[in-house]
């Protein structure tokens, strides 16, 4: 099993900035309309092992489709680093893109799992 490491990310201009706990083992990519323009590899992180370090107000909200999962932007630059939702069971989640960690990451995309957010 993959070590558990706290990783930090931000939004490009550095104004959102977030702690996360993760073993980045289950990295994943959706095809949705929204997904599949923004080119995420996202990772699900437990609410409880994300903390927002800066910048909560200068994040902005979007909702589409079932309109249960917060898109967070930064207001300045534009760049959604994270989302925050729940799973099926209740149990709060983010999303965090790791793309958007600080440094980058090695990102091995033979091992992401495609979800099939189009036809969800």
């Amino acid at each position: 099993m993959p070590d558990m490491k706290t990783y930090h990310g931000q939004c490009h201009c550095g104004a959102v900035r977030y702690t996360a706990t993760t073993d980045l083992s289950s990295l994943g990519d959706c095809n949705c309309s929204r997904c599949r323009r923004l080119g995420w590899v996202m990772q699900s992180v437990p609410a409880s092992d994300f903390t927002l370090e800066s910048g909560e107000a200068n994040l902005s909200v979007y909702h589409f489709s079932t309109e249960t999962i917060d898109h967070l932007f930064c207001k300045t630059c534009g760049i959604e680093s994270f989302s925050r939702g729940s799973d099926g069971k209740g149990n709060e989640l983010v999303m965090i893109s790791v793309n958007c960690l600080e440094p980058p990451v090695p990102v091995d995309r033979n091992g992401i799992k495609h979800w099939d957010g189009a036809n969800w």
